[in-house]
């Protein structure tokens, strides 16, 4: 038998053999991560029609993750990962206009993004569920409670928020000036990608490997602008004290001393002072992105709350 054959002959056989003992520990095993319950459709009507995408992993108490601006529901992989074998069942989402989601003109008002996350929560008939929320989707968390209540809802766990109200008005005097939030906003405008790799050294930790952030700027890169920037808005807009003060479920706040993307004293630490009961847990030296570069942390304080 000539060498060619006789190596391509070598690795069916070692293909094979892998593929036995694959099969044998698949059988000896049960699946975690890739026991999806994904056999119907991974879209969810909103109620304008518009398709949103959403990841459904696992069995037993439902975790609802929901990203941050520009981030769709890949950034959460490894949480599902370590959660699913855990136990937990984990439902991440795209936000309408990101990822698989269907990108529609309109819709990216708060009260429309809340419905959206209503519309998810809802057709997958979740109960009991832990509510986890990074960055932007804290501000569509929050709001969810107050629109639509806590009866599907048993805990809340906000991440780097950017509630209460971030822009200083006359009864918010120690916020974000209207006037920087608005040259934010034009700078985006003007140039999506230089803006966020003017901005992408605080937003992660100084170890952060490149890869992850190459990452992770393809996926903010990929959203539309003008999605970006209509979801910018609506951040800037969301005033959720009200909301906050009314929420009565244990709740869980993290958030970083080094965010530079939303200041612990005008986010997270207000947060926490509003909603009765909550606990706020401060990760020294930690970014905007700590989900990312503190996951494991995360992901034990997360555990350790669900219980």
């Amino acid at each position: 038998m000539n060498r060619p054959v006789a190596f391509e002959t070598a690795m069916l056989a070692g293909a094979g053999a892998t593929m036995l003992a694959q099969q044998q520990s698949a059988q000896a095993q049960p699946a975690v991560f890739g026991s999806s319950r994904q056999t119907h459709s991974p879209y969810v009507a909103a109620k304008d029609g518009t398709k949103l995408f959403v990841q459904d992993w696992g069995t037993g108490r439902p975790v609802v993750l929901v990203a941050a601006w520009t981030f769709n529901s890949d950034v959460w992989g490894n949480h599902i990962a370590a959660l699913s074998a855990k136990g937990f069942r984990c439902i991440a989402p795209d936000r309408r206009g990101h990822g698989r989601s269907e990108v529609p003109p309109a819709g990216y008002d708060l009260e429309t993004l809340t419905d959206d996350l209503a519309a998810i929560i809802e057709a997958r008939d979740l109960h009991d569920v832990t509510l986890v929320a990074h960055s932007m989707g804290s501000i569509e968390a929050v709001n969810y409670l107050a629109r639509h209540g806590s009866g599907r809802i048993s805990r809340l766990v906000l991440a780097a928020a950017t509630t209460p109200f971030i822009v200083k008005t006359a009864d918010n005097p120690d916020a974000v000036p209207p006037a920087l939030v608005e040259a934010q906003y034009n700078e985006i405008a003007e140039d999506f990608p230089l803006w966020v790799a003017a901005n992408e050294a605080p937003f992660f930790a100084p170890d952060t490997p490149a890869i992850t952030r190459d990452w992770i700027r393809a996926i903010m890169l990929g959203v539309p602008i003008p999605v970006a920037l209509a979801c910018r808005a609506t951040i800037s807009s969301a005033d959720l004290r009200q909301a906050a003060a009314k929420i009565d479920l244990p709740t869980l706040i993290v958030h970083g001393d080094k965010d530079a993307s939303a200041p612990l004293p005008l986010t997270g630490a207000k947060t926490a002072k509003l909603i009765p009961g909550s606990k706020l847990t401060v990760y020294e030296g930690a970014p905007h992105a700590l989900v990312l570069t503190h996951r494991e942390r995360f992901l034990a304080d997360l555990l350790a709350f669900i219980g």
